[in-house]
């Protein structure tokens, strides 16, 4: 029996792919009711199945804590053959669980909040198949089946973003997705060759057990380099950061989705399932850290003068995804993954009472704008309380104060002094800009009119969500033991107990800065922030540290000065002279065939002449 529901792992990622089929041949024609039967359906029964798999797993695990499903070999050249094979330990459990159970009730709010929209079930279908690539992704037991549903997430982002394709924005954010993500494909498909160059195979365990033995670390570190370039470009992490914000231009379950349980986590996925390719390159896992620890300070200050609440969130997806990328630099593996499961809870938590705000408010999202909304909206307002409180980490009663402590205390255990502070002042950041958006949305004089969405599809995904953002879901332990290094017990309780107290101290001071700042109908410092010195920093950081502006000075416009300087094609322009040199002389020795009696005669009588000369002159 218990074998048997292991063998059921397959069906955690058919259901959603046949939903995707049935939505997609249907062009359009089923009723909204039928359609969300359909998307959330499939979604909720992988998310059952996913529950009875992780109830076996974990109740009676398998043999070596490790079970793999082989379904088929997907192709054979030679020596290489890779499986169509899923396997299942403590890690792709976990990420198998957060998706699925995330994803379903992301799903199920998607279904109030799309009602009415054109192309209701063109949506689900794509979100179906965002899932399904996304368990690609995190099943695979080799790179290139983890490869395949690594471009899947990347198109299904392309379709979601894009969703309001009537808007060319929204089609040019969806396209920016695209390319920056692609850019960071192709690093990782390079690490892919090398890799398979050095060790002969593409399958992770194998992969995992030849590093250490393998002679050319310096092959390994570039193969290590190559892939952290497909981490952050999937992950949105310096430098192909830049997308993320704008991926704001999809409907927000889309935003939820993404942010909060699929696409930008898969980069710290990818680096904590070949963690020992990066353990036995320590140079690169140094930059991992220092990418993070960059990335969440950057992001963290242009999450502070954002107005779009979206926007503010997306910030905040980057930032948070940073103190990832900084545990997996700072040796915290399981760490990482913890804050990854805590931060799919309450950043999901979040977008989707920011689409429940968005909705209320005729789809205004400027928070400018808004204000007082904690009487009309009081389950929202509760439910931004304690996800917000979590992305803060507010000590001891949310869940993202357990994993993102845990995160600083190993930084210091290890060593990684650096990466500390950057996470401590993170988290000072943190705690500012977001209870700035909660400040300016639920308190102040009403700028609006607003009314509260009701229904279980709206209201249970957020009741669920806000108990698993508080202490519920830190308590939840992912299975990591045997799969991830283990923690060194350094046995310092004390200190580990005094560094909780500063943190704790840090995010109740970033709350308390931003309700002095913000609570106040005649704002203090008012006068200063309108001087031109803090404008420049406001738009500084509006505009994400001017990253936009320097791609395209650098890329894009010199791309399209060469494009101009070639728009009629060089090259094409010297392959078609071919032809146009053939039909030239085509055309001139046709005019010799006239039919005229005395013209061949004279062409007769001068071509001997011309060889007779030619004769005669040799």
């Amino acid at each position: 029996m218990i074998d048997s529901n292991l063998h059921l792992l397959f069906l955690t990622f058919v259901f959603p792919l046949l939903g995707f089929l049935l939505l997609s041949f249907s062009r359009g024609l089923l009723p909204e009711r039928f359609a969300a039967l359909i998307g959330v359906g499939s979604m909720a029964l992988s998310a059952l199945v996913a529950a009875v798999i992780s109830y076996t797993f974990l109740t009676a695990p398998p043999e070596g804590g490790v079970f793999t499903q082989v379904l088929w070999t997907w192709i054979q050249v030679g020596d290489f053959a890779p499986r169509f094979a899923l396997r299942l330990d403590g890690l792709s459990l976990t990420m198998l669980c957060v998706v699925t159970g995330v994803g379903f009730l992301i799903h199920l709010f998607a279904s109030w909040y799309m009602r009415g929209e054109e192309g209701y079930s063109r949506f689900f279908a794509y979100m179906n198949l965002f899932v399904a690539s996304m368990l690609f992704l995190v099943l695979g037991d080799n790179l290139l089946f983890l490869y395949f549903g690594w471009e899947g997430v990347g198109l299904c982002s392309y379709l979601l973003i894009g969703f309001y394709y009537q808007h060319v924005a929204n089609g040019h954010a969806a396209m920016k997705a695209f390319i920056i993500t692609r850019i960071g494909d192709v690093f990782m498909a390079i690490g892919l060759f090398v890799l398979f160059r050095e060790l002969g195979t593409l399958d992770i365990q194998d992969i995992l057990q030849a590093v250490p033995a393998h002679a050319d670390k310096d092959a390994l570190a570039l193969a290590a380099m190559l892939l952290l370039g497909g981490a952050v470009g999937k992950s949105a992490q310096l430098p192909l950061q830049t997308w993320l914000a704008d991926a704001m231009a999809g409907p927000t379950p889309v935003s939820a989705l993404i942010h909060a349980a699929t696409m930008v986590t898969a980069g710290v996925y990818l680096i904590a399932r070949t963690h020992t390719l990066f353990i036995f390159s320590p140079e690169v896992l140094q930059l991992v850290g220092m990418i993070g620890a960059v990335t969440l300070l950057l992001a963290g200050f242009s999450a502070l003068v954002q107005t779009d609440i979206k926007r503010i969130l997306a910030y905040s997806t980057m930032s948070q995804i940073g103190y990832m990328f900084l545990a997996l630099g700072a040796g915290a593996w399981q760490a990482a993954i913890f804050h990854l499961m805590t931060h799919a809870f309450f950043k999901a938590l979040l977008f989707l009472s920011a689409g429940a705000v968005i909705v209320a408010c005729h789809h205004e999202q400027d928070i400018l704008k808004m204000g007082g909304l904690r009487k009309k909206l009081p389950l929202v307002y509760l439910c931004f309380l304690v996800g917000g409180s979590a992305l803060a980490a507010l000590p001891f009663v949310t869940a993202g104060f357990y994993s993102k402590d845990e995160i600083l205390w190993l930084a210091y255990a290890n060593g990684k002094m650096a990466f500390l502070y950057a996470g401590l002042f993170g988290a000072l950041l943190t705690s500012i800009y977001t209870f700035r958006l909660i400040f300016l949305v639920f308190h102040g004089e009403e700028k609006t009119d607003a009314h509260a969405g009701h229904g279980i599809a709206h209201v249970l995904p957020l009741v669920v969500l806000l108990l698993l953002s508080t202490v519920l879901g830190g308590l939840i332990h992912p299975p990591l033991a045997g799969v991830l290094p283990a923690v060194v017990d350094t046995g310092a309780g004390a200190q580990k107990h005094v560094l909780e107290m500063i943190s704790g101290a840090i995010a109740i001071a970033g709350i308390l800065v931003a309700a002095w700042l913000f609570l106040p109908a005649r704002k203090p410092l008012q006068g200063f922030f309108n001087t031109r010195f803090a404008h420049g920093f406001r738009c500084l950081w509006k505009y994400a540290w001017g990253f936009d502006m320097l791609y395209d000075r650098v890329f894009v416009k010199p791309y399209m000065w060469l494009v101009r300087l070639n728009r009629n094609d060089v090259i094409d322009l010297l392959i078609e002279s071919i032809p146009l040199v053939m039909r030239g002389g085509h055309d001139v020795l046709s005019a010799t065939e006239n039919g005229r009696l005395r013209w061949y005669a004279v062409a007769v009588t001068s071509g001997a002449a011309a060889v007779l000369f030619v004769v005669l002159w040799l």
